[in-house]
């Protein structure tokens, strides 16, 4: 969306077809971010969680995520859905 674009840098074509954790998270935190979105899959939806993304100019930015499960009307698991704020500046202040 508009919003992740202008924090990352990335458009919709640089996105679309790539692997999130793998490709625009750091080292450090892929683990605990894919394990975020498995158990989003599961049904356990996540708030809260800081993680760092990495830009197109390859500068990092600090996110914190809400990982919720997406549902179809059967109520059966269909994806998830990440709702992200960019929270480096408060981060800095602190």
């Amino acid at each position: 969306n508009k919003c992740a674009a202008n924090i990352s840098g990335y458009s919709n074509e640089d996105t679309i077809g790539h692997h999130l954790v793998n490709e625009f998270i750091t080292k450090d935190f892929r683990k605990s971010v894919q394990e975020v979105l498995d158990k989003a899959l599961q049904g356990k939806e996540t708030a809260n969680f800081q993680l760092p993304l990495v830009t197109s100019s390859g500068t990092r930015v600090e996110i914190l995520l809400n990982a919720t499960t997406r549902k179809d009307v059967e109520g059966r698991i269909i994806g998830v859905v990440g709702i992200g704020q960019d929270i480096t500046a408060r981060i800095a202040q602190e």
